[in-house]
């Protein structure tokens, strides 16, 4: 168990909670290690449907520990070496979950915490949230995949406004960019997360998986090979038992019941797994 990253498990849902407010959930390198652990830890879990992703108190995740990594002196580099190979770890299971992931941010994410929420299919804040590079405030280059996933979510002349100026910016401004997917009031965070997650939960898992594999693979394909993709995936998807739900619901009327297993679990599994919030 951690005490600075929790991780849970209920109804097919995984909710990774990163446990450090004292310090903005900012990343040294024990909480790094240990939300490089939770993330591969819930990627394993049989029956999984959903993650949720979120940060314990006014902040998401303030980026990295400045403060420990300034404490390192000769070993500076070493160490923040370190917090960059699990926070790629963690960056790399996440963009590859066996389910949907959903960031709900609140306070500010900033540095390696706007990588954690790019990385994530679908992200949700608080209108009072606010994202921001940070790297050049102290000299640095970006991690995380950030300088990867930023012109991606919002064209490469604003990712070079939001990177260079180090420039904020508010929720609001996120969504009409395409930074994040909605915001809302600060007191429905909490509840939109939930709803969120247990929607996709009750989705065709594998469907909306091979999904985000295509959206996100079209960027590195033309438009001929993107089709065979496509072709490929959609037959794979009418083999798969949630497409022959899918196709038996429609037939009969009633709503379809997708079990959404891409390891062909029997079942749902419900068990709390490590302290969550």
């Amino acid at each position: 168990m951690s005490a600075v990253v929790g991780l849970s498990y209920e109804d097919g849902v995984a909710r990774i909670v990163l446990r450090r407010p004292e310090r903005g959930n900012a990343l040294d390198e024990p909480t790094a290690a240990a939300l490089r652990a939770a993330v591969g830890e819930a990627a394993a879990l049989p029956g999984l449907r959903a993650v949720l992703l979120r940060g314990k108190g006014p902040r998401f995740c303030v980026g990295g520990d400045v403060r420990a990594f300034a404490a390192q002196g000769d070993g500076t580099e070493a160490y923040i070496g370190r917090v960059v190979d699990d926070l790629h770890a963690a960056i790399r299971a996440l963009t590859a979950m066996p389910a949907p992931t959903v960031a709900a941010v609140q306070g500010s994410a900033a540095g390696a915490g706007l990588s954690l929420a790019l990385a994530c299919d679908v992200v949700v804040a608080a209108e009072s949230a606010r994202f921001a590079f940070a790297y050049p405030a102290l000299g640095f280059t970006p991690d995380g995949g950030a300088s990867w996933s930023l012109p991606r979510q919002v064209g490469e002349r604003r990712a070079l406004d939001i990177a260079l100026l180090n420039r904020p910016v508010p929720a609001p401004e996120a969504v009409h960019i395409g930074l994040v997917t909605r915001c809302v009031p600060d007191d429905r965070l909490d509840a939109e997360a939930d709803a969120l997650v247990a929607a996709l939960g009750a989705g065709p898992t594998s469907a909306l998986v091979r999904t985000r594999a295509l959206v996100r693979g079209s960027v590195d394909r033309d438009l001929d090979n993107h089709l065979d993709a496509e072709r490929a995936e959609l037959l794979a998807s009418v083999r798969s038992a949630d497409g022959r739900a899918g196709l038996a619901a429609f037939g009969s009327g009633a709503p379809a019941v997708f079990t959404g297993f891409l390891r062909g679990c029997p079942g749902l599994q419900v068990s709390a797994i490590r302290g969550g919030e």
